[in-house]
């Protein structure tokens, strides 16, 4: 890490390490019990179900243990658990020693003087689907905000303060437990407007806003942090503080792409609702090339015609290039209709028709288009069980459905990943040959997904201003794309035989995944990452993941967080601990 980064970190130094279950100062069993009242019985111990099946790897019932962390609705619902359960020579998801099922915002605020008082490890959980391992740690205090999950729609919200300077409009307030496709129900499905979140259902409201927050209309409603209009958060002080653009604006700046849990804990949000398109629709296909020479042609006329019909507001989600020199489309649409969405369409499907000697179809065209307030309805998920599962536990409730993309990341052991933003300069003339090279060179590899989603180039310009004033790294407004390229393998852990991770296939498929972005990378002077959808490894991760945002936001961290309470991988600050959180650095 940067020298200068060490030397400037909030919190280094300035407190004593903390305290691990046998330590001395490892609070008594009496004031445990205090903790316990004070949150009305709500402090329990995690015991994850996966050390259990540890004694028993053999039994049916380690298989049903194993069965049902594909199921990401139980992973979140069980405090013990994360989405995914490690990284191979990273991290490995282990229960707290204590946690608070907070109900309340006094419920969190008992638990920071906590843990600010008895020098603990503190960790905060929401939907747990960090995939750099920050809603988990060894021998902490969580606060397992999952049972905050109240949301409430207003017709004329006003930030409080702002009354002078904004005009009532639009909002949800939603507690920061909640899941995105529980928002989406409410907001969308029955309120009829748009709130812009995550493309993944089960991914947590406030984790997806602090960290930037893209959904698959990003190139239509912007950031979800940049339509934050105010947050409740507790501070390492133990204050409870109402933030927008007028109160404490500085603090409300950094949460918006700041990075969860590095500034306070989000205990509710109030979000920007969106007027709702008429109809959000999907396009499928998969092309394979006959040759090396006829992929990097179906490369290049790929990215032509991406940036003559598709880079606009209509379009995101994702073009996936594949080994085998296939290339497969997984793109979404809003504000158009299925006719309006298969024209755009209908000249790449001809010219990719009309040459069965270069290209065949391996997954015929597919374009669908529904109401949009039907979009996240769950009767409309029980029509579509190709694209679609549900949460499978017999008291699940109704709207616990999921993509079934999706399935696979729960449970997982993450091998290797890495992201860049892609500038749009790149899709244009002899930039774009070399976009092809490095995109062809790379599927040599391993599969590159190019989100075109996470990209603010070609978006619209109110969302684009709107993302000016988010901590989020500025590379973000030029981009077309962020490029990804990561490995995994599926639900394992060590200790438990015959389910533990292929630590060797994994450290391989790293090395592939490194060597599959390496040329992406080259064609940038400084590449910059997305810091929710990131390498654990990163190394210069502070102008990776902000640029020059890095230096606002260790201000923020050094007025709010001064001692460092708040301590996340790679978040603001943690260059002044050690890197389990556990030991300041001198």
């Amino acid at each position: 890490m940067p020298l200068a980064g060490l030397a400037e970190a909030p919190g280094a130094g300035a407190g004593r390490a903390r305290v691990r279950p046998g330590d001395a100062a490892w609070p008594a069993e009496t004031e445990w019990q205090g903790l316990s009242r004070q949150v009305q019985g709500r402090l329990i111990r995690p015991e994850s179900r996966l050390l259990a099946c540890a004694g028993a790897p053999r039994s049916p019932a380690c298989d049903r243990v194993f069965q049902g962390i594909q199921n990401p609705y139980l992973l979140g619902d069980d405090p013990a658990l994360t989405q995914t359960l490690g990284w191979v020579d990273a991290w490995t998801s282990m229960p707290s020693a204590y946690a608070v099922a907070a109900r309340s915002t006094e419920d969190v605020r008992a638990a920071v003087d906590f843990a600010r008082r008895h020098r603990l490890r503190l960790v905060v959980k929401g939907g747990g689907h960090s995939y750099q391992g920050t809603s988990n740690a060894a021998d902490s205090l969580l606060v397992w905000t999952r049972g905050m999950n109240a949301i409430q729609l207003h017709d004329g919200f006003v930030p409080q303060g702002c009354d002078r300077i904004a005009a009532p409009q639009r909002a949800v307030t939603i507690e920061a437990g909640a899941l995105w496709g529980a928002a989406y129900d409410a907001v969308t499905t029955r309120g009829g407007g748009y709130v812009q979140g995550g493309g993944c259902m089960t991914v947590g409201v406030a984790g997806l806003v602090q960290s930037g927050g893209f959904g698959s209309f990003s190139k239509r409603f912007g950031l979800a942090a940049a339509s934050l209009l105010q947050a409740e958060v507790v501070t390492a002080d133990g204050a409870v503080r109402t933030v927008n653009a007028c109160r404490e604006p500085e603090l409300f700046w950094g949460l918006k792409g700041g990075g969860g849990g590095s500034m306070g804990v989000l205990t509710r949000l109030t979000l920007q609702v969106h007027p709702l398109p008429d109809e959000f629709g999907t396009v499928t296909c998969a092309v394979r090339a006959r040759s090396d020479q006829d992929f990097r042609r179906l490369l290049d006329l790929t990215l032509r015609f991406y940036a003559e019909r598709l880079h606009n507001p209509h379009w995101g989600e994702q073009i996936r290039i594949r080994p085998g020199n296939t290339i497969r489309i997984e793109m979404l649409f809003q504000g158009l209709n299925r006719g309006e969405a298969q024209a755009v369409w209908q000249p790449f499907f001809q010219t990719i028709t009309e040459l069965p000697d270069a290209f065949e179809w391996t997954a015929a065209p597919f374009v669908m288009a529904l109401p949009a307030r039907t979009f996240w309805a769950p009767s409309t998920f029980k029509k579509m069980a190709g694209f679609m599962k549900a949460d499978d536990r017999p008291d699940a409730p109704e709207g616990n459905v999921f993509w079934a993309g999706d399935q696979g990341q729960a449970g997982q052991v993450l091998h290797g990943y890495e992201s860049c933003w892609l500038p749009a300069t790149l899709l244009a003339g002899g930039e774009r040959q070399r976009l092809v090279d490095a995109l062809f060179d790379g599927s040599r590899h391993g599969g590159i997904a190019l989100h075109v989603n996470k990209g603010l180039a070609g978006a619209d310009p109110a969302a684009r201003r709107a993302a000016r004033d988010t901590a989020t790294h500025p590379a973000v407004l030029e981009a077309f794309a962020l490029a990804i390229s990561a490995t995994e393998g599926p639900a394992a852990y060590p200790g438990v035989p015959g389910h533990e991770p292929d630590v060797e296939r994994g450290r391989q498929r790293a090395r592939s995944t490194a060597a599959a972005m390496a040329g992406l990378r080259r064609l940038l002077p400084t590449p910059a990452s997305y810091l929710a959808e990131s390498n654990y490894f990163e190394r210069d991760w502070q102008r990776a993941f902000w640029g020059d945002n890095h230096a606002r936001l260790q201000a923020v961290k050094r007025r709010y967080d001064p001692d460092g309470l708040f301590f996340v991988h790679h978040g603001v600050g943690s260059e002044g601990w050690s890197a389990d959180g556990f030991s300041p650095l001198t």
